[in-house]
């Protein structure tokens, strides 16, 4: 077992094109580290040149304490689980999980007991003697995940593993992917495009933007405290509503188009730089979960039109209007914008209400929403970044 780290690594390809601008990360022993981020932003890049599948333009790549950079993948003492399976259709699970180990003429009854081993831990003890054509989408991602896990690697390295899965299998195999990792205390780098999987996986998650990282943490730091405003756009589901806000000159409220809520004394003192954007604009985040109907009036009360009601059972999702200026973020969640903080400014104030699946409302209808004033998010409008003190 050994951690990873990627010290300031460039990948340029011969055609100028600079896929990664000096990534810095480290994986410790054991941990799991989910890289995510939109399709293009180099986080398979980043994975592909930890296994030795990339050369690496600039910068230093060690496992443990030894330098990769040079170091061919075969002796880099990694296991890769890649998005296709890649399995052998004419050969068992077993043949299957053991080929690796084969291939290195490893004695016979070794091979047995470390497929056995992995079988066991896999739940496909059972199906050793099929064929990966009779086994479900779920088991052959096992299969893939045994064979790497008989090779006893240092680090495993996983490549969108679930993606061909369906969803509620996908929402099986997260558990049965971190039950295996954690029983075998192997430092993972993990990448997807998905972050609910993210958020629902990693120790820690490192969130990529063109070729750069935008903030690395713990899932609930991600979204209690995003770093800017393309990462608070990209983590939660669903993602959290910006609007362009006005600060008045006592720095007492906020305009958010027609309507104004009023700044509690309590959220200034927790951000006092708020003040610097009296008679001037900002960015405003809110959760969705973090308005919530209200009966009547009141200062941190907004006037909404419903669009669109989804009744998911255990919560209603309510797509509303308010006359604001909404708030884009480029490449979260959506393939739109430009400028103003990495974001666009659309006209039309769209915004998603989390509430109880139990409220009465109806498209078209006049919907009153109280904003948790102490949770809001700031970001400024120009370089996009969050405003915390």
């Amino acid at each position: 077992m050994a951690p990873i780290t990627l010290e300031k690594v460039k990948k340029v390809y011969p055609n100028g094109f600079e896929a990664l601008h000096g990534l810095d990360l480290h994986v410790d022993e054991g941990e799991f580290m989910v890289l995510v981020g939109p399709s293009g932003c180099g986080k398979t890049t980043a994975l592909r040149m930890v296994a030795g599948l990339e050369d690496i333009t600039d910068g230093t790549l060690r496992i443990g304490d030894k330098v990769m950079n040079d170091v061919s993948p075969k002796d880099r003492d990694i296991a890769m689980v890649f998005q296709n399976y890649a399995l052998y259709p004419h050969m068992t699970v077993a043949e299957n999980i053991g080929f690796a180990l084969k291939l290195r003429k490893m004695p016979k009854d070794e091979i047995r007991r470390r497929v056995a081993a992995a079988a066991e831990i896999l739940g496909l003890t059972e199906w050793l003697d099929r064929k990966p054509g009779q086994l479900s989408g779920g088991q052959r991602q096992r299969v893939a995940m045994g064979r790497a896990i008989v090779r006893e690697p240092s680090v495993f390295l996983m490549d969108e593993p679930l993606s061909n899965l369906d969803a509620k299998l996908r929402v099986q195999m997260r558990a049965e992917v971190l039950r295996i990792q954690r029983r075998l205390g192997v430092a993972t780098l993990y990448v997807t495009h998905d972050q609910i999987e993210a958020m629902t996986m990693g120790d820690r998650v490192a969130v990529m933007r063109a070729g750069e990282l935008q903030q690395c943490d713990n899932p609930q730091v991600l979204y209690d405290r995003p770093t800017n405003l393309f990462v608070a756009a990209f983590i939660g589901s669903p993602a959290m509503n910006l609007f362009e806000a006005g600060v008045s000159a006592n720095a007492e409220s906020l305009a958010i188009g027609d309507q104004s809520i009023g700044i509690p004394d309590a959220l200034l003192a927790d951000h006092p730089k708020l003040r610097a954007y009296a008679n001037s604009s900002l960015i405003v985040g809110v959760r969705p979960e973090d308005l919530i109907p209200a009966s009547g009036p009141g200062p941190e009360v907004i006037t909404s039109r419903v669009d669109l009601v989804e009744a998911l059972g255990s919560e209603l999702l309510v797509h509303f209007q308010i006359n604001a200026k909404r708030v884009q973020a480029e490449g979260a969640q959506s393939e739109e914008g430009e400028g103003l903080g990495g974001g666009a400014i659309q006209v039309h104030g769209e915004g998603v209400a989390r509430v109880d699946p139990r409220t009465e409302v109806k498209t078209g209808q006049q919907f009153l929403l109280e904003v948790d004033t102490h949770r809001l998010h700031f970001f400024d409008p120009a370089s996009g970044n969050a405003i915390w003190e």
